[in-house]
C-alpha cells in the first residue's frame, strides 16, 4: 500500500540470552576473517545460547516457543537474528517469528516465516513486503496472501481465519517490518532509516544470516515480493543481493540464489505515474465509463503536459530538490486532488474509501494485534500500539524525496540484464499506483531484451476456468494485468493471485 500524508524499549531475549563471553553481545566481539594465499576463510555462522556455547547447522524445528534463539555471523558483526517458534495463523505448518537486531541493536525488524505447505524441504523461499514508505507486511499477511485472514465476521475463536490461497502454498514466505518504525519494528534511541538504499544493506543481511544459519534452505531459489511502494524498495533490494554475491563469489563464500522478483501495483519509475491516474480516471482503462466529471478530466489534461515537462527537468534528468518538489506539487494538485475529492477508494475504484486507509480490515487487524495474548504469541517487544502506517517513517523518505531523486528502473534494468527474472503485475482498478503508469514504464523500459518484450503480443490469461487478465511475457521479463482487482491483488482475486505465483514459481507460462 503506497502510504501518503497524513493516512495514516528494553531487548527480551526470553529463554534465551546471547553472550559470546561474560558481558558482552556478539557484535562487540567481531571476528575477523583468517586469510590463507589471499583468499579470505570466514567463519561460519553461529548459535550462541544462554551457557554461551555454540550450535551450527541448525534445523528451524529445533527452535523452541518459549523464548529467542540468537543468531550472529562473524561477517555482520553489527546485525544478529532472533528467532522463535510460534503457534500463529497457520496450525498445518511451523511458524517462525522473531527479529533481526541492526546497528549494534540498536534497530530491531520484526520478521513473520511460514514454512510450505507443500513441501517445506524443497520448495522456494519467498519474501514479502508491504509498501508506504511505512507500512507494515501484517496487513499482506492478514488481508491478502498470508496463511490466515483477519476474521470480519466473528466466526472463529482466534481472530483469524484459513486462507486456502497463501502464497505459502507452494512457498516458505517471510514477512517483513522494515525499515524500523515499521510495525512491530522499532529503535532504542529513536533511529531513523530514511532511504531505500540504506534499507536494502539490512534486508540482505537479515537474509544472509538465516540462509547461512539454517543450511535447510542453503541454495534454495529466492525471490523478493511486495506492492505499491515495494516498486522502489525490491528493485534496490534484490541490487544489494545481486551485487553482494558477486564480492562473495571473489571471496570464496556461497551466495544467496536471487532468482526473481515480483512487483505489484509499484511505484518504480515516476515518469508515468500522472498520465496513467488521468488515464484511469477519464478514460476507459480500468472502467467501461469514466467517472471523473468532465470539467475535472478537461482541467487535468490541460495541466498534464507541464506535470510532465517540469518532473522531466527537475526530478528525471537533472534532480533538484526544491525544484521537484515544487513540480510533484503542481501535479498532485492539478492530477490527484479531484481523485480524493470523489470520496472513492484510491486503491479501488470500484469501491467508497471505509476505514483506515480506505479498508474496514485495517482497524480490525490493529484490534487484534494490539491484543495482549496476540503479542505474547508472537513475541512482540514494544508496548506502543500497532499502526497499519507509521508517519513518521513516511515522513522521513518523503523528506529525501526518496522515490523521486533517484531513477528505479534502472534498478530493474540492469536486474534483467543480469538474468534475474522481474515479474510486473497489476490489478486494474488501482488508481493510487495504476497498470497504466506500469505498463507505460516497462514498454519503454531501457534493457536488452526491450526488442525482444515489445515484439511479444498481449494474450489472455486465465484461472480457475475464466479469464483473469492479459499477459505479456519473455523468459525473463513479464507483465500480467489482473481485471477487476485493485492495488492489493491478492486480497480482490486470491484465486487468481495464487494462480500466478504459483505458474511464475514453476517457471510456467501464465
Amino acid at each position: 500500500m503506497l502510504f501518503q500524508g497524513n493516512l495514516l524499549g528494553l531487548v527480551l531475549l526470553g529463554a534465551y540470552v546471547v553472550a559470546a563471553s561474560p558481558g558482552f553481545y556478539p557484535w562487540e566481539t567481531p571476528q575477523s576473517p583468517v586469510f590463507s594465499d589471499q583468499k579470505p576463510i570466514i567463519p561460519a555462522p553461529v548459535l550462541l545460547l544462554n551457557n554461551g556455547s555454540q550450535a551450527q547447522n541448525l534445523h528451524l524445528s529445533s527452535l523452541q516457543e518459549d523464548g529467542f534463539a540468537a543468531l550472529s555471523h562473524p561477517r555482520f558483526p553489527n546485525h544478529r537474528v532472533r528467532v522463535k517458534k510460534s503457534n500463529f495463523c497457520d496450525p498445518t505448518v511451523n511458524v517462525y517469528t522473531g527479529y533481526l537486531d541492526v546497528d549494534a541493536g540498536a534497530k530491531h525488524m520484526f520478521f513473520y516465516f511460514f514454512e510450505s505447505r507443500r513441501n517445506p524441504e524443497k520448495d522456494d523461499v519467498m519474501m514479502w513486503i508491504n509498501g508506504g514508505p511505512g507500512c507494515s507486511s501484517s496487513m499482506g499477511l492478514l488481508m491478502e496472501l498470508g496463511p490466515c485472514s483477519i476474521d470480519m465476521n466473528k466466526i472463529s475463536d482466534n481472530g483469524t481465519v484459513w486462507n486456502p490461497h497463501s502464497w505459502n502454498s507452494e512457498a516458505n514466505i517471510f514477512f517483513l517490518d522494515q525499515p524500523v518504525g515499521v510495525g512491530f519494528s522499532y529503535a532504542d534511541f529513536g533511529e531513523t532509516v530514511e532511504t531505500t538504499e540504506e534499507a536494502a544493506k539490512n534486508i540482505h543481511a537479515f537474509i544472509t544470516i538465516f540462509f547461512e544459519t539454517f543450511k535447510q534452505f542453503s541454495g534454495r531459489a529466492l525471490h523478493l515480493s511486495g506492492e505499491s511502494y515495494g516498486g522502489r524498495y525490491l528493485p534496490v533490494f534484490a541490487s544489494e543481493i545481486f551485487d553482494q554475491n558477486q564480492v562473495a563469489l571473489q571471496e570464496g563464500r556461497s551466495t544467496l540464489n536471487l532468482q526473481s522478483v515480483l512487483i505489484g501495483n509499484g511505484i518504480t519509475d515516476i515518469s508515468t505515474l500522472y498520465q496513467g491516474r488521468y488515464e484511469v480516471e477519464c478514460s476507459t482503462a480500468s472502467l467501461d465509463i469514466p467517472y471523473q466529471s468532465i470539467s475535472n478530466c478537461v482541467r487535468m489534461k490541460t495541466a498534464l503536459p507541464r506535470c510532465q515537462r517540469e518532473m522531466q527537468r527537475s526530478c528525471i534528468d537533472q534532480f533538484d530538490a526544491i525544484d521537484c518538489r515544487a513540480a510533484v506539487n503542481f501535479c498532485d494538485s492539478e492530477l490527484s486532488t479531484a481523485m480524493w475529492a470523489t470520496g472513492r477508494n484510491v486503491y479501488d475504484i470500484s469501491k467508497p474509501c471505509i476505514g483506515e486507509l480506505c479498508y474496514a480490515e485495517n482497524n480490525v487487524i490493529t484490534a487484534y494485534l494490539d491484543l495482549p495474548q496476540t503479542r505474547e504469541l508472537l513475541g512482540v517487544e514494544i508496548s506502543s500500539n500497532f499502526s497499519a502506517c507509521s508517519n513518521a517513517v513516511g515522513r522521513g523518505f518523503n523528506a529525501h524525496m526518496d522515490k523521486w531523486a533517484v531513477h528505479t528502473q534502472d534498478y530493474v534494468a540492469n536486474l534483467l540484464d543480469r538474468g534475474i527474472r522481474v515479474l510486473i503485475y497489476a490489478g486494474t482498478y488501482d488508481w493510487q499506483c495504476n497498470w497504466v503508469a506500469n505498463k507505460l514504464w516497462v514498454d519503454k523500459l531501457g534493457w536488452s531484451g526491450k526488442t525482444q518484450y515489445a515484439e511479444q503480443q498481449w494474450r489472455d490469461w486465465s484461472a480457475g476456468g475464466s479469464k483473469a487478465g492479459e499477459v505479456k511475457e519473455t523468459p525473463l521479463l513479464t507483465f500480467v494485468t489482473i481485471r477487476g482487482a485493485g492495488h492489493m491483488v491478492p486480497h480482490d482475486k486470491p484465486v487468481e493471485s495464487l494462480a500466478m505465483v504459483s505458474r511464475w514459481l514453476a517457471r510456467q507460462p501464465m
